[in-house]
């Protein structure tokens, strides 16, 4: 019997150090050095680093968002990779200006979770993992998103949309379509910005 074949995905190249253009902006760097005290060594900032990087690259990191982390933090860019492949948070690969994130757990499942996901992929006229031609909207599926009670559950952004029908969603793909809320980046700076005191962002706002 033929032995299977193993197919090895071709991952991004890193950029070379010569290469490496940095793009963090002047106020990232403020939040990054601020963050960095927080901790006892410049590595532990690792996951807030990879939240600015996804902000400042537009929503995903790209192998130079995270050699940019890697050259700030000190680290090399396989650790850095390592990191940020292991978490489903941050995005690898370009995704929508909005993540719809569905919960289809258990109570979400039995509420009529798998439902909605249908409902949506019908409606955006996309499959599990795709962005809309458009590129406003990724459909992804994700785990318990501790809400049971307001089954089924879906994440955009910073928000959650509670007991989903296909009425609501029809209403809140039309509201996303005209706000300028609740996108990936301005997650991602949420993110941020959990990570700094009060007195740190307004030192960094008036800097």
């Amino acid at each position: 019997m033929d032995s299977a074949i193993i197919r090895i995905t071709e991952r991004p190249r890193p950029p070379l150090p010569e290469e490496l253009q940095l793009r963090f902006s002047e106020r990232a760097v403020k939040e990054l050095e601020a963050i960095i005290t927080h901790y006892p060594d410049r590595k532990s900032a690792m996951l807030p680093a990879l939240w600015i990087a996804q902000r400042e690259y537009g929503g995903h990191l790209t192998p130079e968002a995270i050699a940019e982390v890697a050259y700030r933090l000190g680290r090399s860019y396989a650790e850095v990779e390592g990191v940020a492949t292991f978490y489903t948070m941050y995005n690898k690969t370009p995704v929508g200006k909005y993540m719809l994130e569905v919960c289809t757990n258990l109570t979400c499942m039995l509420c009529g979770g798998y439902r909605i996901l249908e409902y949506l992929q019908q409606k955006l006229g996309i499959q599990l993992g795709e962005t809309t031609p458009d590129g406003m909207f990724t459909l992804t599926e994700v785990e318990c998103l501790n809400n049971c009670g307001d089954a089924p559950v879906m994440q955009v952004g910073d928000i959650y949309c509670r007991r989903l029908t296909p009425e609501k969603i029809d209403a809140l793909l039309e509201e996303l379509r005209q706000r300028e809320e609740h996108t990936v980046v301005q997650l991602a700076d949420a993110e941020v910005q959990l990570h700094l005191s009060e007195a740190e962002r307004e030192a960094i706002q008036n800097s």
